[in-house]
């Protein structure tokens, strides 16, 4: 507001014109150099307020003190209208509030909050922050053309504003002092003997002056700029520093969600990248207000991108005992750099250089100094494509971060799925890791220069025993530098999706070591492109972008610690990962609808009667019988399924679900008293079946339910409603099909999905409750392990009442793969010509099957079998 009040009374004295704006530039200035130059110089005297008092207390005094000084403001507006010289006395006093205030309010953010939550704490703090101070530096050209010749009425607004501060500031938590003693001197000395110990900690302050300099510069050039190049009105002119607000608001938030629970540094080359380029276009092309306003939306987020995890980077490294003496030296070198920066605006325009020319050096330095970070900070740029890489193809979930230790050595044991394991794990922790890598990977001219970044230690087995020695040696001394170190145990990527035996290098390294081991689980990473799934690496689609992806740190283990011991809770750790899969995983018969989707005109499903069903003639059939029986399950939560293995009774099993209905395949084979039992125990009112079934197989049917005949079912069906679910099955988003088929309230993963009867052998039949997790979850483990391609054949001849028959279905179907069914399981001859002629590649039966088959097929009739699975 003093500013512009200084060129408002320019714009009543000069022209348009260079003139005018060189000389808004020095107004401009002037107003900057006051309210900084006590910042830069009271700074130190705040780190020992912040250390020695509570920084609570600090708080709440320094908004009582701006109480005061916006009543001054409102006096010396009310006195003198057109500013003169108390505005600037009250400006240096903020200043020297601002410089007080800082310490305390950016040291005890990391005292509240626990480091996991520092990044995101952050964010919020700044995005408040800045949205204040901008919106306040935008906001005086609002007032000075609503409150007219009352000028004084905006020092007021915020007087009250301050109120409420300080009313606000009341409810912080109490916290200690930080330490009991020390002075200016012990103050400089704590700072500078940090910063001498923590390079990061350097580089971030480093980093922080820096941006501050270069912000000052187009900060300040951005209200020049809107006044003398656009020439808008006073309530105009702070429209572009509004919008740069905003974005910084936006911004800050980004921060907090892409750093999840670490202090993400590798935001910060992307941010300088993006103020870089916007500077150089506005520079360069002086859009109007409108193209203007957007630049500068994203010039904010930009910078948030920049900020933000320099702040937390800064008190994440800083001592506890020290931190205010560090941020107070923080500051005075911050500070100092925008004074630096307003002076070098000035200059620059007293030498002729334009607003936009202005712009373009500001994007020239910006430039330079990211070059020069990179150089310094090298992994820096590796983090940068990490963070791209896990939010955009990937979807990272980081468990148990807390447990990977915030300083000393640390031993990181993880399993090893893919050859982006390492840049995962980079992404999950904020702390710089030293991997143990295969020299042959290490050495390749393509990977060498990252390798360079990260620092690896090559380990070779081809070199001998000596070789391996020295590369264990090392790790073990890199471990005593404080570092942390990762080795995967297996020594390899697994091919199978399992988990591999481990070898004993690293328990080499832990001898006589006093560091943890961190036990690290990678879960869902098998089934990358970057993997070995399906036998193939690189050469194959992903399965959804961004592929969601689990990284879960386990507790610190003892160094002695023996090596069965680590890979038990290695397994643990996967199997904990393995329900946090809940929340990405769609209930049975969604997956399916995706899946038919996927390749729609593959053989899906066959039968006597159909001897081929495509992916999408599956999905469409199971949509017209839903549509179908909804009418017949109105109000029914169980339905009753007496059908053998067929097409049609699979795409019976769909529609259940597709009706929100949990089905319940009932055992035929247990004679009319079981089947009444298990209808009894379900609460089933109707059952689907057929009548040609039930004459063929001679059963008795329960008393009691209604019964659904299949037959009259299909009679129902016309054209029309084949056309309808065509249209569904082609078009339809998966809720849409759900409403059309009854489903008004969706289902989910914990939903009961099917009940399985025992035979009853030992007694009454015995309801096995099943929710849609727990076939999904069963279906999934068995693709990790038994790998079924798409192009192949599963012979389908255990009935839907059978664990294996119903989840067999669904891991056919999740896959892909064709499922070739038979009613019997005792017709060995059909059976025989079915696995010949659908060249069928995985067979699953019970033992007893299998003996027969043995004994009646020919080896011809299974030659094309790949895996038997029995049990």
């Amino acid at each position: 507001m003093v500013a512009l009040l200084g060129i408002r009374q320019l714009a009543s004295t000069i022209a348009p014109g260079p003139e005018f704006e060189t000389a808004s530039q020095t107004q401009t200035t002037l107003a900057f150099v006051i309210f900084t130059l006590p910042l830069a110089l009271v700074s130190i005297v705040a780190g020992v307020l912040a250390d020695r008092v509570s920084k609570r207390t600090v708080i709440i005094m320094m908004k009582s003190v701006e109480v005061l000084l916006m009543g001054a403001a409102t006096a010396a507006l009310w006195i003198n209208p057109s500013g003169g010289i108390l505005p600037l006395i009250v400006l240096g006093g903020m200043g020297v509030h601002s410089a007080l205030f800082s310490p305390a309010k950016y040291g005890i953010l990391a005292e509240l909050l626990p480091h996991e939550r520092l990044a995101a704490g952050n964010g919020q703090l700044e995005m408040w922050t800045f949205l204040a101070i901008l919106t306040g530096t935008a906001a005086p050209g609002i007032l000075l053309s609503f409150t007219g010749s009352s000028l004084w009425l905006a020092p007021l607004l915020l007087a009250v504003l301050s109120l409420v501060g300080f009313a606000a500031a009341r409810t912080i938590p109490h916290v200690p002092p930080a330490r009991a003693e020390g002075g200016l001197f012990n103050t400089l000395h704590g700072a500078w003997s940090a910063l001498a110990a923590d390079r990061m900690l350097r580089l971030a302050i480093t980093g922080a002056v820096f941006f501050w300099t270069i912000a000052s510069l187009f900060a300040q050039n951005i209200l020049v700029y809107a006044k003398a190049v656009l020439g808008v009105s006073d309530w105009q002119s702070g429209l572009p520093l509004m919008m740069l607000s905003i974005g910084i608001g936006l911004g800050a938030k980004l921060v907090g969600r892409l750093s999840q629970s670490r202090v993400e540094y590798g935001l910060i080359p992307l941010g300088a990248t993006g103020v870089a380029i916007i500077l150089s276009a506005v520079g360069f092309f002086a859009p109007h207000l409108p193209a203007t306003l957007a630049l500068m939306g994203v010039l904010g987020i930009a910078s948030a991108l920049i900020f933000v995890p320099l702040n937390a980077l800064i008190q994440w490294r800083a001592p506890d005992d020290r931190r205010g003496s560090v941020i107070a030296f923080e500051n005075t070198c911050v500070f100092t750099g925008i004074l630096l920066g307003s002076l070098g605006a000035g200059a620059l325009a007293s030498g002729g250089v334009s607003t936009t020319g202005i712009f373009l050096a500001t994007a020239a330095f910006t430039v330079m100094g990211t070059g020069w970070a990179l150089w310094l900070l090298p992994e820096a740029l590796l983090r940068v494509i990490v963070v791209i890489l896990t939010n955009t193809l990937y979807r990272l979930r980081i468990v148990g971060h807390e447990h990977v230790p915030l300083q000393g050595g640390a031993l990181l044991i993880p399993n090893h799925v893919s050859f982006i394991d390492g840049f995962l794990l980079i992404a999950s922790l904020d702390r710089p890791i030293r991997f143990v890598v295969d020299s042959q990977y290490a050495e390749l001219p393509l990977f060498k220069p990252f390798m360079k970044m990260l620092g690896v230690i090559p380990i070779s087995s081809h070199g001998g025993l000596r070789v391996v020695l020295r590369a264990l040696r090392d790790a073990g001394t890199a471990l005593d530098n404080g570092e942390i170190v990762c080795i995967f145990p297996e020594g390899q990527i697994t091919r199978t999706g399992t988990l591999l035996p481990f070898r004993r290098g690293f328990e080499r390294i832990m001898k006589g070591r006093s560091a943890l081991i961190v036990p690290v689980h990678l879960d869902r990473i098998w089934g990358s492109i970057f993997s070995f799934e399906r036998g193939r690496f690189l050469s194959k689609m992903p399965e959804r972008i961004p592929y969601p992806v689990t990284v879960s740190f386990g507790a610190p283990l003892p160094p002695e610690t023996p090596l069965h011991e680590i890979r038990s809770t290695i397994r643990s750790l996967g199997e904990a990962a393995w329900n946090l899969r809940k929340r990405d995983r769609r209930p049975l018969h969604r997956e399916f609808i995706h899946a038919m989707r996927r390749h729609p005109f593959r053989l899906a499903m066959a039968d006597q009667t159909r001897p081929r069903v495509s992916s999408l003639e599956a999905l469409i059939g199971s949509i017209v019988l839903a549509r179908a029986l909804r009418r017949h399950w109105e109000d029914q939560r169980r339905v009753g399924i007496l059908l053998p293995p067929t097409v049609a009774g699979a795409l019976i099993n769909v529609a259940a679900p597709l009706c929100g209905k949990t089905s319940v395949n009932l055992n035929y084979t247990v004679g009319k008293s079981g089947l009444e039992a298990a209808v009894r125990l379900a609460g089933l009112r109707t059952i689907v079946t057929s009548r040609a079934f039930i004459e063929k197989a001679k059963l008795d049917l329960p008393d009691g339910p209604s019964i659904i005949w299949l037959e009259d079912v299909a009679h129902t069906i016309g054209t029309a409603q084949k056309l309808v679910a065509s249209l569904l099955a082609l078009c339809a988003p998966a809720r849409l099909i759900e409403l059309a088929c009854g489903q008004n309230t969706p289902l989910t993963m914990d939903d009961l999905a099917t009940i399985i009867f025992s035979s009853g052998s030992t007694g009454e039949p015995k309801g096995v409750m099943l929710s849609h997790f727990s076939i999904d979850a069963n279906a999934q483990g068995a693709s990790q392990v038994l790998h079924l391609y798409q192009d192949e054949r599963v012979l389908g001849i255990l009935p839907f009442f059978h664990s294996f028959g119903y989840l067999v279905f669904w891991f056919v179907m999740f896959n892909n793969a064709g499922m070739i069914f038979h009613p019997s399981p005792l017709d060995v001859a059909t059976i025989g010509e079915l696995v010949r002629r659908y060249r069928i590649t995985f067979l699953v039966t019970t033992p007893t099957f299998l003996q027969l088959y043995q004994r009646r097929c020919t080896p011809e009739q299974f030659s094309s079998l790949r895996a038997v699975v029995t049990g």
